[in-house]
């Protein structure tokens, strides 16, 4: 389902929008994030556009202005290919290929394929195809000529049956049988939740935004080797792995996938089965990189995607990381917008989490329960 051409010889242009509808405090971090995707894709642009938005046209979703700059940009450069950092609607990426003549991906393409690269489990791999094909079933275009017309003898498929219409019928049987197969997979995991559940164990989720340092914090709370790169959504399986502080099994801790800016509502909903894990855990962990200066707007979005998959109300702890790549003063500044209940962390360095220790030792009822003794008569 390979769309986007990676070769190096394709001409790309990365096309960065702020719009009046992002709320961004730092525009610079919102272009790097994006170029960040790109790269995640592997894709080596030839040229970048960034600029502002005043207004968002229904058709092109670029101003006249705007359009007509990165048209100049297109036929000067030879650009092949446009990958646009918001989410278009389906009639605005087709008007835009027919006035600039090249292929237009959106944010939710993009994402779509980094997901697709990155997927591992069974589950995970559903999940993403059934999010392109959904993605795909809205940009499915006919030249609206009859199989009747087309095969010129009767017996053909009926009047009126178009090869759009054919192509999403295709589209619905695939999605029919996919996500019959995705029950069974998540039918096979409410087992095991199930068995945690009568296991009577305390559950850790680790959440927070990609790239973050989730998963660097994992390996180091559990001595496990989950792949830690320098990459968006390097890590899409919920991993879970036992979790052993002061010598005695505390419970599970799982690290979920991250989130990122405007994630594209079709991915929400294609990894609710993997984020659905949240729902039973006992404590969550958001893991937030003070480094980024939108690192408020960064826990806002984690925790907009968790109400919206009605993950509500849970406990949850603030590790802050990454305090080595700001100064101590800045650090001090920051402290009067944490939320409670914070901690501060370097993932990498196992003496650096002992506030973290601390505060999970109050909160995991195994390991503040008060041993019972007994006296015989």
């Amino acid at each position: 389902m390979k769309i986007i051409d990676t070769n190096e010889k394709s001409r790309v242009l990365i096309v960065c929008l702020i719009t009046i509808e992002n709320k961004i405090n730092d525009t610079n971090s919102y272009f790097e994030e994006f170029k960040s995707l790109v790269k995640s894709n592997n894709i080596k642009p030839v040229f970048e556009y960034f600029s502002k938005l005043r207004s968002i046209d229904s058709a092109l979703f670029l101003t006249k202005g705007k359009f007509e700059e990165i048209r100049e940009i297109c036929m000067k450069n030879d650009i092949e290919e446009v990958i646009i950092s918001e989410i278009l609607s389906p009639n605005q990426e087709s008007n835009l290929e027919k006035e600039l003549g090249v292929k237009i991906y959106d944010r939710t393409h993009l994402i779509l394929e980094i997901f697709e690269k990155n997927a591992q489990s069974a589950e995970a791999k559903l999940q993403t195809e059934i999010a392109f094909l959904e993605h795909k079933k809205t940009r499915v275009s006919g030249r609206g000529k009859t199989y009747m017309q087309q095969s010129g003898f009767v017996g053909g498929k009926g009047p009126g049956e178009t090869q759009k219409e054919i192509d999403l019928q295709h589209i619905d049987h695939l999605l029919l049988k996919l996500r019959r197969d995705l029950q069974r997979l998540k039918n096979i995991k409410n087992t095991q939740i199930k068995q945690r559940l009568k296991n009577n164990l305390f559950k850790i989720s680790l959440v927070g935004y990609t790239n973050a340092g989730k998963s660097t914090l994992f390996n180091n709370l559990t001595k496990s080797n989950v792949l830690v790169e320098d990459k968006l959504f390097a890590t899409l399986d919920t991993t879970t792995r036992e979790l052993f502080i002061d010598k005695k099994k505390a419970g599970l801790i799982s690290d979920t996938v991250g989130f990122v800016q405007n994630l594209p509502h079709q991915l929400i909903e294609a990894f609710n089965a993997t984020l659905q894990e949240l729902k039973y855990a006992d404590l969550l962990i958001q893991v937030v990189d003070i480094s980024n200066k939108d690192w408020l707007y960064q826990i806002e979005t984690v925790n907009n995607v968790l109400n919206e998959i009605n993950v509500k109300d849970k406990k949850m702890i603030y590790v802050i990381n990454k305090i080595d790549k700001v100064t101590p003063e800045h650090l001090e500044e920051q402290k009067k917008y944490l939320p409670e209940n914070s901690c501060f962390i370097e993932a990498d360095k196992k003496n650096t989490i002992t506030e973290l220790i601390d505060l999970l030792r109050k909160e995991i009822p195994i390991l503040n329960k008060k041993e019972e003794f007994f006296e015989y008569e």
